[in-house]
């Protein structure tokens, strides 16, 4: 089923496969992020975080995950949420 990402503010998605390749956890996420259960969610191959307040936090989350070894656009991708309010997206994997 795909999962809704909300406008506003940027999503990460990550590849469920590279999450787990590397050993990632959701507490860390939680944590770093301070994250409720709707801000962190999984559906099949996909991992949807966010939506994520503040730009300076997702570019360091993505650097750091490419510093892991992550490829973006391959294992992991932002989606901006810069559309009106009105549009509902929806992303699957």
């Amino acid at each position: 089923m795909p999962l809704s990402t909300p406008a506003g503010n940027p999503t990460l998605l990550i590849r469920r496969e590279a999450f787990e390749r590397l050993g990632l956890e959701r507490v860390a996420f939680d944590t770093r992020f301070n994250l409720t259960p709707e801000e962190f969610r999984v559906e099949a191959g996909l991992i949807a975080v966010g939506p994520l307040v503040g730009e300076e936090a997702l570019g360091e989350v993505i650097a750091e995950l490419e510093s892991l070894g992550l490829v973006y656009f391959d294992d992991f991708f932002e989606l901006s949420g810069n559309w009106p309010e009105w549009l509902t997206v929806r992303v699957s994997g």
